[in-house]
């Protein structure tokens, strides 16, 4: 009697999966430190340590986010299961996690009413929420471009800002008893322009980017997948933007990733107002005349 044959299963690798549950366990994470410097808000030094080291645990998943795609692409190993979970970090890591942070910052310096704070807060996330039950059901295998601001990209500007705001504060961007570059060109900034930048441009700018950065998330401007956009490159012209962005996350990493939130940011808005303004080439007014 000949053995039946067995049926194939579709191999699952597990370390696209495994970089996934450690973005999501960054997210996690990042909740709870926030969470801790709430509840430690009376000592200044303890609420600022807690809250940066948050905002960094979201901005390294993000490497993990860039990773588990790669990883899965290299390996061959797309899977429901990978792609449903991808969705669920990133909701949690990118969604939920940067507008706690932001809450927590917030509710901090009183900046206007805690209802004002959680609905701007609540806004951001259900929006990344939106965006990636859009994502999954439009099924969309183009990877050189996105329609709407990339949640990750969008937790990373508002991460980014909150870290400036602490940093003109004066709590970060320190070795030790050495001071960054970023931090010693702080210092040469007067105390009552840094009180004004950081009070009443910085703090409201982070709340009215809670909704902004929401609706860019499930709007249809279109901004580049820049992993795709350098893969794409000859090696030698890859070297070169990498070779700068390392150089600038070490020597000024809170000014560089603020400024490179702002031009990715700004770059998709101009592009999109660019594109609508030129008619289209199938446009039948325009073939009519």
């Amino acid at each position: 009697m000949s053995p039946s044959p067995k049926i194939p299963r579709r191999p699952i690798s597990l370390l696209p999966n495994a970089l996934t549950l450690a973005n999501a366990g960054l997210g996690l994470l990042a909740i709870s430190k926030a969470i801790d410097a709430l509840a430690g808000s009376a000592d200044q030094a303890f609420f600022e340590q807690n809250l940066e080291t948050a905002c960094w645990l979201i901005l390294a998943a993000g490497v993990f986010d860039i990773l588990d795609g790669k990883v899965a692409r290299l390996t061959n190993s797309f899977s429901d299961l990978g792609a449903q979970l991808d969705s669920l970090a990133d909701a949690v890591t990118f969604g939920v996690a940067p507008a706690m942070v932001a809450k927590v910052l917030l509710e901090h310096e009183g900046l206007i009413h805690s209802r004002v704070h959680f609905i701007c807060a609540a806004a951001f996330s259900l929006m990344v929420v939106l965006r990636l039950a859009r994502f999954n059901a439009e099924g969309d295998d183009e990877h050189s471009e996105f329609s709407g601001l990339p949640s990750p990209a969008a937790a990373g500007m508002l991460i980014s800002t909150i870290l400036m705001f602490l940093s003109l504060g004066g709590s970060i961007e320190s070795t030790g008893a050495r001071l960054t570059p970023w931090g010693w060109m702080r210092t040469n900034i007067p105390e009552p322009w840094r009180d004004e930048l950081t009070q009443h441009l910085l703090l409201p700018t982070i709340l009215l980017m809670l909704p902004a950065l929401g609706l860019l998330m499930v709007s249809r401007v279109r901004y580049v997948h820049l992993a795709t956009r350098l893969g794409g490159m000859q090696s030698r012209r890859v070297l070169v933007p990498i070779v700068f962005f390392m150089l600038g996350l070490c020597l000024v990493p809170v000014l560089f990733l603020f400024c490179f939130g702002i031009w990715y940011v700004g770059w998709g808005l101009i592009s999109g107002l660019r594109a609508g303004r030129e008619p289209s080439a199938q446009d039948p007014e325009r073939e009519a005349a």
